[in-house]
């Protein structure tokens, strides 16, 4: 009788061992490559926004996004099949592999991240081979971004208990990573085609090269603070070697800063060997960061001192259930969501900056206007990290807060503060050939995205339909247990209400600007299909999402079907209330206009034309009146449409 034998973990093989690693590697270096020199082409190089085709340094750095989200794409689908490989030993193109890996791909959550990001390479790919107009350098970049998402579910963080906060971390540090190393290999790539403009293009990237360093040492600290299991392992060895790295590379960051300007400045002046030193000190700086960050991700961290046992809310939530919901609780309690408060301090910060650039010019800008659009991210960020964000994944009425915050009353703020109209005051345009934030925001109004979701009609249904598809179907669960459905669903929900906003009260230059009473049926459409929405949830016996918030086990608060009333409710005065306040608004802007119109019209019977302007012994043709009444419409057209009254609604007006 042979004796028993303990197998251990199946061996893939060594074309797995070692095929793993290789493709892994290529695929991180393609996506940099693709994703800097997208940055590059579509900021830095000249290129003008509604030409006829991309300019010759532009379809330069295009052949080589072709050429890299390609590698990124068959590498991206190579790391599938060897992760199965690795994690199942079994050896690639064995016996049932193709159905077994099929599987690891699209249910578990190990393989999700490796398909999306494989398909969205692919798709980067075809759009990258199809683009031939600079326009179409914005929509690739966009999506080369966004593909770095599933890279970032990816990394070392997944494993982790704080793997949501992790994650964005990771994010921040792809960015900066890629932007930066591709931006590099893309400026090597096209120097001889720039001549006289090597200059500024150099200068361009290297301040967006500063903010990359920002990013990849930031999310490196803030990563290593996350995973110290108290204050008191800053202490520690730990916190020391920390504190150590921090300061080198803020000694770096500045050394790197007063070069990099010294050798712009001989570029500017033709110095031969200048590009090749400036090279070389990005190079240093970008292996001095991401070295720093890859240390901070593999430095031992102290031990934690509580039970390492997890309880039910800390494996579903990454973290342990908040105390019981009281009225202090609802501005005492956050959660830094690092997705979120970064942007709206980023946004804010411009948004000063916007304004303290045109007082600088002599031009004032209403101060009302920046107190709202800080009320409106403040909004934003607590919804998202505040209350909100902390309670939503644990009662469902928190969760409806969140999303009601997000779709109308964060954006009435944001709407009424006019951010692109001082966008396009405040920023300069660009006068080389390249573009800009200025003009590529002058291209997202033209778009036809924007163009298609700024339609007061498409708005308006989108609004009001995002509720009960994502209450009334499986996203509400989705969005519980997975990150990406949860960002994507704040995403929709604030960018849906900018639209429909924007389409009732916007200030900022928009393509459709409908009549008034328009607007008003519009919203009073709005007003009964989210009440018949609230009503719907309130009447309702089934409980949504019940195996998730049941499973919790949650000790204090009410029952699940009596927190399912409090959100109905909570929901229809959080969500009906500023619509109503908008109806009058607008109610009021209609009486308004009207009553102008009508003050003007009696004005021009009070004071009629002199005799000297009507030729004497003439008769009046039939075209001198509609001449006449043309060029009255003319002159009133500004004051109407500044009073938000369509072209249409001028004419029928004066007509009566």
């Amino acid at each position: 009788m042979s004796p028993t034998v303990l197998p251990g973990l199946p061996d893939a093989g060594s074309v797995t061992r070692w095929g793993l690693p290789a493709v892994t590697a290529l695929r991180d270096a393609s996506a940099a490559v693709t994703v800097g020199v997208l940055v590059l082409a579509a900021a830095c190089v000249p290129g003008r926004l509604g030409s006829d085709g991309l300019s010759p340094t532009q379809e330069l750095l295009r052949r080589a996004a072709v050429v890299g989200s390609v590698s990124w794409a068959a590498s991206g689908s190579a790391v599938l099949l060897f992760a199965y490989s690795d994690a199942a030993g079994t050896v690639v193109g064995s016996a049932r592999f193709w159905s077994e890996a099929w599987f690891f791909a699209t249910q578990l959550e190990a393989g999700r991240p490796l398909l999306s990001g494989t398909m969205m390479a692919w798709t980067l790919a075809l759009c990258c081979g199809a683009l031939r107009r600079t326009s179409g350098l914005g929509f690739a970049t966009l999506l080369a971004l966004a593909s770095l998402w599933p890279l970032a579910l990816g990394g070392h963080s997944a494993g982790t208990l704080d793997h949501n906060v992790l994650v964005d971390l990771q994010l921040y540090h792809l960015l900066g990573v890629t932007v930066w190393t591709g931006g590099l290999v893309g400026l090597l790539f096209v120097r001889p085609r720039l001549g006289a403009a090597l200059h500024t293009v150099a200068g361009r990237y290297s301040r967006i090269a500063g903010w990359c360093l920002v990013l990849v040492a930031g999310s490196g600290v803030a990563g290593a603070l996350v995973r110290l299991p108290g204050l008191w392992a800053v202490e520690s060895a730990y916190g020391a070697l920390l504190a150590a790295k921090v300061v080198v590379l803020t000694v770096v960051g500045a050394l790197g800063f007063w070069q990099r300007t010294r050798i712009l400045r001989r570029i500017g002046e033709g110095g031969s060997g200048a590009f090749a030193m400036l090279v070389a000190v990005e190079v240093v700086l970008l292996l001095v960061g991401a070295g720093a960050g890859v240390a901070l991700a593999r430095t031992g961290i102290p031990g934690p001192t509580e039970d390492p046992s997890l309880d039910a809310a800390q494996v579903l939530l990454g973290r342990s259930l908040p105390p019981a919901l009281g009225p202090g609780e609802w501005l005492t309690q956050w959660r830094p969501d690092l997705l979120w408060l970064p942007l709206a301090t980023m946004v804010c910060v411009v948004y000063v900056g916007g304004v303290l650039k045109l007082r600088a010019r002599g031009e004032r800008w209403p101060a009302p206007r920046a107190v709202l659009w800080a009320s409106g991210w403040f909004l934003v960020a607590w919804a998202t990290a505040g209350a909100p964000g902390v309670y939503g994944p644990v009662i469902f009425s928190m969760h409806v807060v969140q999303h009601v915050t997000l779709a109308v009353i964060a954006p009435i703020m944001l709407v009424m503060a006019a951010p692109v109209t001082l966008a396009l005051r405040a920023i300069e345009p660009r006068t080389d050939g390249s573009n800009g934030p200025r003009e590529w925001i002058a291209e997202m109004l033209r778009s036809f995205v924007v163009v298609v979701a700024s339609t007061p009609v498409v708005a308006a249904g989108v609004f009001i339909a995002s509720f009960p598809l994502l209450y009334f179907t499986g996203v509400l669960r989705l969005s519980m247990e997975s990150h990406t459905v949860h960002q994507l669903v704040a995403v929709q929900f604030l960018f849906v209400g900018l639209f429909f906003v924007g389409g009732l009260i916007g200030q900022d230059p928009h393509l459709h600007r409908t009549a008034l009473h328009a607007r008003l049926v519009l919203l009073v459409a709005a007003l009964g299909l989210h009440g018949w929405f609230s009503a719907t949830l309130l009447a309702t016996d089934e409980v949504l999402a019940a195996d998730w918030f049941g499973a919790l086990q949650r000790p204090w608060g009410a029952t699940l079907a009596e927190d399912q009333e409090i959100g109905a409710l909570l929901g229809w005065v959080l969500g009906e209330l500023p619509l109503v306040i908008l109806a009058g608004f607008l109610v009021v802007q209609w009486i308004s206009v009207r009553r102008h119109g009508r003050c003007r019209a009696e004005g021009r019977l009070a004071h009629p034309a002199p005799l000297s302007e009507v030729p004497s012994g003439a008769p009046q043709k039939p075209g001198d009146r509609e001449a006449s009444q043309q060029a009255l419409l003319q002159r009133l057209e500004p004051d109407r449409r500044r009073d938000g009254i369509g072209q249409r609604h001028i004419r029928d007006e004066d007509r009566r």
